[in-house]
């Protein structure tokens, strides 16, 4: 992936200091990628729970110089610790998860925070990413917790089927940046739990077979890229359990996101939607398919 096609890093900011860790880390992407990085910060024009305090219809201009405010402050936090990176910045007069879609048109990665703070509050996934994850055309990270590991600890792939090869390739190309292992893993739960005879056997290690090839098939850009580490998994368990499981100690797990099978599927689908809330690191949702 050359620098044209990783475009910039664009990332959400707002008053909260849950929102500094995503700054942060975006920032650091940015400059592992070699690229500049576009900060957001956006007053809506409606009540908007995602971003800082509700505002009233019509802006007004105090609103408009507190924004600049933040992202003034934005700039010269990133500016003295990441002095290598250009950073620019955008006050958008829309509501926070448009504007941050709005200003990624160029963009290679949107980055989100989650104002999630401990306790049962870890397990709320905020308006404006949920919005941007669902909906963005590109890679979106949502950076959790108060802490988050560093990405060359090792990167989680989960492969739902054969759709799912651009979000390995993303796993990959991010390994490369960080010198970091990937580790795929497929899930799939046998058709028949109990009193097994050798039919159902035999039946079950054909389906445990295919699953293999379906790992396999998502996993051919492997040979692209010969320098990461890379370990193939097949676990008997639920997805979400497991990508949860291994995101424990990891720095960061990639996701596909496929489309909604139907009007009344969670937009993100069910497995994206638990590890978003459960994960215990950044995650990486790409669109496929």
């Amino acid at each position: 992936m050359t620098g044209a096609e990783r475009g910039v890093v664009v990332v959400g900011v707002d008053e909260g200091s849950y929102s500094w860790l995503a700054v942060d880390w975006a920032a650091a992407e940015a400059e592992r990628r070699g690229c500049g990085l576009r900060i957001v910060h956006a007053v809506g024009r409606e009540v908007d729970a995602g971003y800082g305090e509700p505002l009233e219809l019509g802006l007004t201009e105090r609103a408009m110089q507190a924004a600049v405010g933040v992202l003034d402050d934005a700039r010269a936090r990133l500016t003295a610790g990441h002095p290598g990176v250009l950073v620019e910045t955008e006050a958008a007069r829309e509501d926070p998860a448009g504007a941050l879609m709005s200003a990624a048109q160029d963009a290679g990665l949107i980055v989100v925070g989650t104002r999630g703070r401990g306790g049962f509050a870890e397990l709320l996934l905020g308006s404006v990413s949920r919005k941007v994850t669902a909906h963005a055309d590109r890679p979106v990270v949502v950076v959790r917790g108060d802490a988050v590991q560093p990405v060359g600890n090792g990167i989680v792939a989960g492969v739902h089927d054969e759709r799912d090869e651009a979000a390995v390739r993303f796993a990959l190309v991010e390994a490369e940046l960080h010198r970091a292992d990937v580790r795929l893993v497929h899930s799939w739960t046998p058709l028949a739990h109990t009193g097994l005879v050798t039919s159902q056997v035999s039946h079950i290690e054909q389906e445990r077979d295919a699953h293999t090839q379906l790992l396999h098939h998502a996993a051919r850009s492997v040979i692209e890229h010969p320098a990461v580490h890379v370990d193939a998994e097949l676990t008997v368990d639920s997805a979400a359990a497991a990508l949860v499981k291994v995101s424990d100690g990891a720095g960061l797990v990639v996701l596909p996101r496929h489309p909604v099978e139907s009007r009344f599927g969670l937009p993100l689908g069910t497995v994206v939607h638990a590890v978003l809330h459960h994960a215990r690191c950044p995650v990486a949702v790409v669109p496929v398919g």
